[in-house]
């Protein structure tokens, strides 16, 4: 006695279709979502930047400096006398200096 297609399921094609059909869907989808997020991408963002105020000082302060005059003569002088040890700091006037510095940026209270 000969059986003849005992394995043969006739739904098993129609799944393996389904499941084809679904795979090409997914993979259209994939391929618009990455084409999607390709063009956002190439897209220029505009980015922005703010300072503080603080910030803002600090730069302005910065740029005077930059500006500023640089006596390099004296420079050197200061710095061959420091490293002879010949550099004296009188503390009085040292003292004074730092009082006037800290009424110009506190205020006269100090």
């Amino acid at each position: 006695m000969t059986i003849n297609n005992i394995n043969n399921n006739t739904n098993k094609p129609q799944i393996d279709g389904q499941k084809l059909a679904q795979q090409q869907t997914q993979g259209q989808s994939a391929n618009v979502n990455t084409s999607q997020n390709a063009a956002q991408t190439a897209a220029p963002r505009q980015d922005s930047v703010s300072l503080t105020s603080s910030a803002q000082q600090l730069s302005q302060v910065q740029k005077k400096d930059a500006e500023a005059p640089v006596n390099h003569e004296r420079v050197d002088k200061l710095k061959k006398a420091i490293a002879d040890g010949d550099y004296r700091i009188n503390p009085e006037v040292l003292a004074q200096k730092i009082a006037k510095l800290e009424s110009q940026i506190f205020g006269n209270g100090v």
